[in-house]
């Protein structure tokens, strides 16, 4: 009956067209009234927890429920007392057509699909949440976000690692009716396989070896709030048809249990990889690919909006500022630190930028310099030795009161970090191979990029 809300890519101002359903009470006490289809899941019973409450003797608790599919929306009945009819003929599962009259019960009501146009202008803002950024890129973003945010469309967010999409995704919960709830992140990435389906939908206790206990997983500690199912690109394939039933009817079970729990969440999704061309080589389910990607969003990486740097690092340099308990990391950065910054593209993006800000501030804040200095920007570890003069104006000086044991903690840890940066960006960002180029224990290198708040690919 209806497709999937189209979005056009990120730019000028454009329409954005989301097709929508109503449903029309014919008869009852409530005859005339009108409730519009919110979501991918509605449900239509007696009891309050439905979406569409009808207080009919006829009607039972749980009655049906309508599923948003990407080809249009499916009626299904759930083993009602009394059925539930389409066009008087009595169904268990069917598509519904405009114009259709649905009886639950005795209660009739009509189909009225209908076209939600909304016109999307670039936001006069230029932050949305804790994201930041001038351009008409990113402002289009903002500007989109700003009319999405209130409903509980599915949003798929897309772009390089480092562009902000835990960031924007934390902004949408937060201007969404349901801030108030939880906001509960799996990094599909991150995860083991074996344990990717225990840490979405939880496990009862001895579901499987090392499960002494029931556990919750993040649909349920979702429950009411937002689920964000970060680098969704990762997840097992054999693990994504799981996933879309569960999105699907808004109900799972845990690993090694029986009872089915209905859920009320709003999913956003993310990748760095492109989706797209995921299913096309058959890597990602086509059907799982249209139910996150209602509203699609692509992030556009920093060094396409080379305008926003100024501003972003400006943004960012003070949030460091207002955490740094010593009191003595610069707020300002000169034209020529900008200009440098500038220059630079980033192939780590904002969260680059952050990092490289971040050391900067440590430095000139132990060297006592109220501005950061040119010699200070190491872009994620230039392959290149530092100079004698350079070594004198990136590394704090001598401090008497300081031992000699302290003080070489001290120097050790400028090399540290600058070492495990620079064969970070030998390797690509893979830790794995930065260990085996540096004949370091994997698990000691992940801990020092954790020590210095690096971010590798894997």
């Amino acid at each position: 009956m209806t497709e999937p809300p189209r979005t056009a890519h990120v730019g000028d101002p454009r329409i954005l067209e989301l097709p929508r359903c109503a449903l029309v009470i014919l008869s009852g006490d409530d005859r005339g009234r009108e409730k519009i289809i919110e979501g991918d899941l509605f449900r239509i019973g007696k009891s309050r927890d439905n979406e569409l409450v009808l207080q009919d003797e006829t009607v039972s608790r749980a009655h049906c429920e309508i599923v948003r599919e990407r080809r249009g929306y499916l009626l299904r009945d759930l083993g009602s007392t009394n059925g539930t009819l389409l066009d008087g003929a009595e169904i268990k599962e069917a598509w519904l057509k405009p114009g259709a009259v649905i009886t639950v019960g005795k209660v009739e009501l009509k189909v009225r699909p209908f076209s939600e146009r909304i016109e999307i202008l670039p936001s006069s803002s230029s932050t949305f949440g804790e994201a930041v950024g001038k351009s008409v890129s990113m402002r289009a973003v903002f500007g989109l976000l700003e009319r999405l945010g209130p409903t509980d469309a599915t949003v798929l967010i897309g772009g390089e690692t480092g562009t902000g999409k835990d960031v924007l995704a934390r902004a949408i919960h937060a201007t969404s009716p349901r801030a108030k709830a939880p906001f509960i992140v799996v990094d599909c990435g991150a995860v083991v396989g074996s344990l990717i389906e225990s840490e979405l939908f939880g496990h009862e206790k001895g579901a499987f070896t090392g499960a002494t206990a029931s556990r919750q997983g993040a649909f349920e500690l979702a429950h009411g709030g937002t689920l964000f199912l970060d680098e969704i690109g990762e997840l097992p394939l054999d693990l994504q048809p799981k996933l879309l039933r569960v999105l699907e009817t808004r109900s799972f079970r845990r690993v090694g249990g029986n009872t089915s729990h209905a859920v009320n969440i709003r999913v956003i999704a993310a990748s760095k990889r492109n989706l797209k061309m995921e299913v096309e080589r058959g890597k990602f389910r086509e059907d799982l690919y249209f139910r996150l990607a209602v509203v699609p969003i692509e992030l556009p990486p920093l060094r396409e909006r080379r305008e926003d740097i100024p501003v972003l690092a400006q943004t960012l340099l003070e949030r460091i500022a207002a955490t740094d308990s010593s009191g003595v990391t610069p707020k300002q950065l000169g034209p020529q630190i900008l200009d440098a910054l500038s220059s630079h593209d980033w192939p780590g993006n904002v969260r680059e930028l952050r990092n490289v800000l971040e050391r900067a501030a440590l430095l000139s804040g132990a060297a006592g310099l109220d501005e950061v200095q040119l010699g200070m920007l190491p872009f994620a570890g230039a392959a290149a030795a530092p100079t004698e003069a350079e070594a004198g104006t990136t590394l704090p000086p001598f401090d008497p009161a300081k031992s000699y044991r302290d003080t070489k903690a001290e120097f050790e840890g400028f090399f540290e970090q600058r070492y495990v940066a620079w064969l970070l960006e030998q390797a690509d960002g893979n830790i794995s191979a930065a260990a085996r180029a540096a004949d370091m224990d994997r698990k000691y290198l992940h801990k020092l990029v954790r020590k210095h708040g690096l971010h590798p690919k894997g």
